[in-house]
C-alpha cells in the first residue's frame, strides 16, 4: 500500500497541477500581456468545467456509496474533495494577483477599469444616466418571500444579491439577474479610455432598484451547477435518441449546485441562508477579488489589437511540402502515405480531399466519425454534397460529446436531411476515435483512402491544436478501418485487429504486449525504449506495466499535457520514467505512441490517451506509421519536445513541475515547428 501511495497521484490533484501550469502562463511576463489575460481566461473556464464534472462527480459519489475508493492512491471522495478546496484556494489567490497586476499594466495602454470611489462628478452623471436609460429597463428584480420563492439560478450566470431591511426592521433578499444579452457588459465612459463592468454597475445601483428598502449588504455571485449525467444510464431505449439528447441537455442546465463564487465577503448568517436556498455546502464557497468571468478581456483584446507587441506573433498554418494542391489529392495519397501536423501545416489538403471525393464520380462510399466539429464546417458541407450526388455517407455523430451535444445535434439533422445515414453512437461507449475512409471503384478496382487522426474534424481547433492527421491507401489499414465502420454500424465493437489499435478491446492488450517486448529486450542486456506524448495518463493497469518496465531498466520519455498519475523518477520504482508537460501558445492535443530502439521501433498516431475511459470505456482507434520518412518524421517531433526548455516542465519525484533550468540554447518546440513550418512552405518572413 505504502509503494502505491508513493508512485501514483490523484487525479484531480494532477489535474489542478495541470491548471496551474496554465495559471503560471498569465504569471510570465515574458508573455505578451494579453495573451497572459488569455490564459487567465482559459485557467477560469478550465476550473469551471472540473467543478461542473470532476467534483460533481466526487459528490455524487458521496450520494452514492461515501466509502468508494479510488484505485490508485485509494482516497476517497470526501478525502478528494477535503485535499481539492484548499489547493483551488490557493491557487485562485494567485489568479486574483496575477489580475490586479495586469490591470495595472492595462493602464499603460490607456485602458481603465474605473469604480465608483474614484471617479469625478461628471462620470458619476453619466453612469446614472446610462444606468437608468440602457440597463434598468432590461433588469428583473426579485425580492424573496412568502409568495416568490427563491428563483432558479443559471449555471455560471452572474446575479447581484442584497440584503434589504424593510422599515420595521425585517430582513428579505433582493436578487438580480446580471446576464443579458441585450446590454453590453463592457461600459466605455465617452471621451475616456475607461470601462465599468455591467453587473458592478448594478450591484452599486442596488439601492435605486430596491427603492424603499436599506441595503445591508451586497454582493455578485455566481453558481456552478453539476454537469456529469451519465446518458446512458438514464437512456430508455423507447425513446429517439437525439430527442433523449435534447432533453439530456436541458437537465444538465439544472443540476445541483456545486460551487457559489462571491465577490464580496458577506456575514456568516448570509452565506447559510444563500447556501440553503441553494442546498449546497459552505465548504463550497468561494471569495474572488476579481470578476467572476472573465470572457470581457476579449473585448479588451479586440480594442487593443493594433499594438501587435500585446500579443504572440501572428502564425498562420502552412502549405505542405508534402502535397501540390494542384493534383488530386487522392492520386497523390495512392502513391505515397501522406501526414499532416496542426496548427503548423493547413488543414487544406484534407479538405480538399474530403470535397475531392464528393465530387469524384468514382468514389463510391465515404464513412466517417465526427465528435467536435466547427460552427461553420466545410467538414459537413463536403458530406451533404457527397450524399446529394449520389454516394453513399454513413457518419457516426457522437452525440454526447459533453458540451457539443447541441451542436452535434443540429449538424446530424442537417446531414439526414441530405440522405446521409447518420449513427448516434453505441450503448455504453463513447466513440471518440478519428477515422475517414473513401471508397472509390476506378476501371473495376477497389482502391481506398483512410485517413487517421489525433484530433477531432473541426477547421477552427486545427488553427489552436497541436495534432496529427495521417492519409494512407494502405489496404490492410482500410480493410480495418471498414471492420471498425461495420461494427458501428451494428452496435457493436471491433474484437480483433492486426494492425490498428482499437479500444475497447484491442488497445490497452496490445499496448502492454507491446510494453512487455521492452521488458524483454532489456532483461537479455539490450537497449529498450518507451516514448508516448498524450494529453493525460490514469489507466493504472498500463501505469503498473510502466514501474514495471522501469524497474527492468527500459528508458521512458513521456509528454503528458495534463493529468499525469504516475510519480517518475522514484529510486527503485519508476527512476527510468522521466515526464514533460509542455503548456504554451496551442494546447498540445496530439498523441504518439513509440515502441523500441532505433531501427525496430514501432510508431503510432492515435486518439487515445491513457485513461481507463479511452482504453475501455471508448472506441478509440491508434494507426501504425509505416511509411519510414513518416516515422522518422514522427520521433523527430518526439525529441524536439522532449528538448524544449521554454514551455516545457519536468516532473520531479514529488510530482511538482518546474521548467528545466539549464544552459542549453533556449527551444520552445511550438515555435520550431512553426518555424520549420514556415522553411519547408518556402515562406522564410517570420
Amino acid at each position: 500500500m505504502k509503494t502505491q501511495q508513493k508512485i501514483f497521484m490523484n487525479r484531480e490533484l494532477s489535474w489542478l497541477k495541470f491548471n496551474e501550469r496554465v495559471l503560471e502562463e498569465a504569471e510570465n511576463k515574458e508573455v505578451p500581456l494579453c495573451e497572459r489575460l488569455t490564459f487567465a481566461s482559459i485557467y477560469q473556464s478550465n476550473l469551471d468545467e472540473f467543478f461542473m464534472v470532476r467534483v460533481g462527480s466526487l459528490i455524487d459519489q458521496i450520494l452514492l456509496d461515501k466509502n468508494m475508493k479510488e484505485n490508485k492512491t485509494k482516497m476517497t471522495p470526501k478525502e478528494q474533495l477535503d485535499a481539492i478546496m484548499p489547493q483551488v484556494r490557493k491557487l485562485n489567490r494567485r489568479k486574483d494577483n496575477v489580475y490586479e497586476e495586469m490591470m495595472d499594466s492595462l493602464k499603460e495602454h490607456n485602458i481603465h477599469f474605473v469604480n465608483f470611489q474614484k471617479i469625478s462628478k461628471k462620470e458619476s452623471e453619466y453612469l446614472r444616466a446610462y444606468f437608468q436609460a440602457e440597463i434598468a429597463p432590461l433588469i428583473s428584480p426579485t425580492i424573496i418571500g412568502k409568495r416568490q420563492p427563491f428563483p432558479f439560478l443559471k449555471n455560471k450566470e452572474i446575479y447581484a444579491v442584497a440584503v434589504l431591511e424593510t422599515k420595521n426592521g425585517k430582513e428579505k433578499l433582493g436578487i438580480i439577474p446580471c446576464g443579458n444579452e441585450v446590454f453590453e457588459r463592457l461600459i466605455n465612459i465617452p471621451g475616456k479610455d475607461a470601462y465599468m463592468l455591467s453587473e458592478e454597475m448594478i450591484l452599486h445601483y442596488v439601492p435605486r432598484i430596491f427603492k424603499g428598502y436599506h441595503v445591508k449588504a451586497k454582493t455578485l455571485i455566481r453558481i456552478t451547477r453539476n454537469a456529469d449525467i451519465d446518458a446512458d444510464a438514464m437512456y430508455d431505449e423507447d425513446l429517439d435518441y437525439r430527442d433523449f439528447m435534447v432533453e439530456l441537455i436541458k437537465k444538465r442546465k439544472k443540476l445541483a449546485p456545486v460551487r457559489m463564487e462571491l465577490s464580496k465577503e458577506m456575514d456568516g448568517e448570509i452565506i447559510d441562508l444563500l447556501c440553503g436556498y441553494l442546498d449546497l455546502d459552505p465548504e463550497y464557497v468561494f471569495y474572488n477579488y476579481t470578476p467572476l468571468d472573465l470572457s470581457f478581456i476579449f473585448t479588451i483584446q479586440d480594442i487593443l489589437r493594433r499594438e501587435t507587441d500585446l500579443f504572440f506573433d501572428k502564425r498562420v498554418p502552412q502549405r505542405s511540402p508534402q502535397f501540390n494542391e494542384d493534383e488530386s489529392i487522392m492520386d497523390q495519397i495512392a502513391k505515397k502515405d501522406k501526414l499532416l501536423s496542426y496548427p503548423y501545416e493547413s488543414m487544406r489538403p484534407f479538405l480538399k480531399l474530403l470535397q475531392e471525393a464528393a465530387e469524384d464520380k468514382d468514389v463510391v462510399s465515404i464513412k466517417m466519425t465526427l465528435y467536435r466539429v466547427a460552427k461553420q464546417s466545410k467538414i459537413i458541407a463536403s458530406l451533404i454534397e457527397a450524399a446529394e450526388n449520389g454516394k453513399d455517407v454513413t457518419i457516426l455523430v457522437e452525440l454526447k460529446a459533453r458540451f457539443d451535444e447541441e451542436n452535434n445535434i443540429e449538424w446530424s439533422r442537417q446531414l439526414e436531411d441530405a440522405g446521409c445515414r447518420v449513427i448516434y453512437g453505441l450503448d455504453g461507449y463513447k466513440v471518440h476515435s478519428k477515422l475517414c475512409l473513401i471508397t472509390r471503384k476506378k476501371q473495376g478496382k477497389v482502391g481506398y483512402i483512410t485517413q487517421i487522426g489525433t484530433g477531432n474534424y473541426n477547421e477552427k481547433t486545427s488553427r489552436l491544436y497541436t495534432d496529427l492527421s495521417l492519409m494512407t491507401a494502405n489496404v490492410d489499414i482500410a480493410m480495418e478501418a471498414a471492420e471498425v465502420f461495420q461494427a458501428l454500424s451494428m452496435g457493436e465493437t471491433v474484437e480483433s485487429v492486426d494492425h490498428l489499435l482499437v479500444a475497447p478491446h484491442c488497445l490497452q492488450n496490445k499496448v502492454i504486449h507491446m510494453i512487455d517486448r521492452e521488458i524483454e529486450h532489456a532483461k537479455i542486456g539490450e537497449s529498450a525504449y518507451i516514448g508516448l506524448k498524450m494529453n493525460s495518463l490514469t489507466d493504472k493497469k498500463i501505469m503498473q506495466k510502466l514501474v514495471e518496465a522501469s524497474k527492468a531498466g527500459v528508458k521512458i520519455d513521456m509528454v503528458i499535457r495534463g493529468i499525469c498519475c504516475l510519480i517518475p523518477e522514484i529510486k527503485g520504482e519508476t527512476e527510468n520514467i522521466h515526464v514533460r508537460s509542455i503548456v504554451g501558445r496551442y494546447l498540445e492535443h496530439s498523441r504518439i505512441y513509440i515502441f523500441g530502439t532505433r531501427g525496430r521501433e514501432k510508431v503510432y498516431i492515435a486518439s487515445a490517451d491513457f485513461m481507463t475511459r479511452n482504453t475501455l470505456r471508448r472506441v478509440e482507434v491508434a494507426t501504425p506509421i509505416y511509411d519510414p520518412d513518416i516515422k522518422m518524421q514522427l520521433i523527430e517531433m518526439f525529441i524536439t519536445m522532449l528538448s524544449d526548455n521554454q514551455k516545457a516542465r519536468e516532473e520531479d519525484n514529488k510530482g511538482n513541475y518546474k521548467i528545466p533550468k539549464n544552459q542549453d540554447t533556449p527551444l520552445n518546440s511550438q515555435e520550431f515547428f512553426y518555424e520549420q513550418a514556415y522553411r519547408n512552405a518556402g515562406n522564410v518572413n517570420l
